[in-house]
């Protein structure tokens, strides 16, 4: 096969992972609910090959599982799962931004060459605002996703922004069908993406960790809701 035909597999690879991985996020995709690479094949009208590459790619995410050659399901997380993705994220982005902010002086050198990003990461952020506001769900994790990963760029280790970006993937998940299953719990959406970039851009280190800890302090405090039976879905004593 010559270099375009790779090529033109890669893409529809990528492709179809990407449609399968919006389904997911969307919870139109369930847990327990199996599907085999000829089903998706049959969906998509494509051939096998790039859909088995596509459903390995999201299992290498953590976002789908294999039943033993038998074909894939969705993987199922628990609220300790989502308790765990929430104080994992914490303890990575405290250490990275304790480097920024350290008192050395340095927050500003650092965060002035990455102006430009800073610019488009205030756009998605608004975007991201307005849709947790408005319990815009789809809207929302579009933009949160594209938030968090293009803010990884200040970051500037590859290998740490795609580790938060699988947990952040894995978090909302988790958290769909139940935010989906109970139209109050939408109003709780947590809309500080704005507040986190303004205290960024202000090399404001104090401010920059307390938009963050109040944004890991509502992730785990929904966590807690839903397991104590306040949010329908879980029981309490569940986990």
């Amino acid at each position: 096969m010559g270099a375009s035909g790779g090529v033109t597999r890669s893409t529809l690879r990528q492709q179809i992972a990407d449609a399968l991985r919006d389904e997911v996020l969307a919870g139109r995709m369930q847990p327990r609910v199996g599907f085999t690479v000829k089903q998706i094949a049959e969906q998509y009208g494509v051939s096998a090959t790039p859909v088995r590459e596509a459903l390995f790619d999201l299992s290498a995410q953590g976002l789908l599982e294999s039943d033993q050659h038998r074909g894939f399901h969705v993987r199922e997380f628990t609220v300790a799962d989502y308790r765990s993705m929430v104080e994992a994220r914490a303890l990575v982005i405290d250490g990275v931004f304790r480097v920024i902010f350290d008192g050395s002086g340095s927050a500003p050198a650092v965060l002035g060459a990455h102006q430009a990003a800073l610019v488009s990461v205030r756009r998605r952020a608004e975007e991201a605002a307005r849709a947790a506001r408005c319990g815009d769900l789809d809207i929302l994790i579009g933009y949160d996703l594209r938030f968090w990963k293009e803010l990884g760029t200040v970051i500037g280790n590859a290998y740490i922004n795609e580790f938060l970006q699988r947990l952040r993937m894995q978090a909302w998940a988790f958290a769909v069908p139940y935010l989906r299953g109970h139209g109050d719990a939408r109003k709780g959406l947590w809309s500080g993406h704005p507040d986190l970039v303004d205290a960024i851009a202000a090399a404001d280190g104090p401010a920059v960790r307390a938009v963050l800890d109040a944004y890991y302090a509502h992730g785990l405090d929904w966590a807690d809701r839903l397991e104590s039976g306040e949010l329908p879905g879980l029981g309490p004593g569940h986990s």
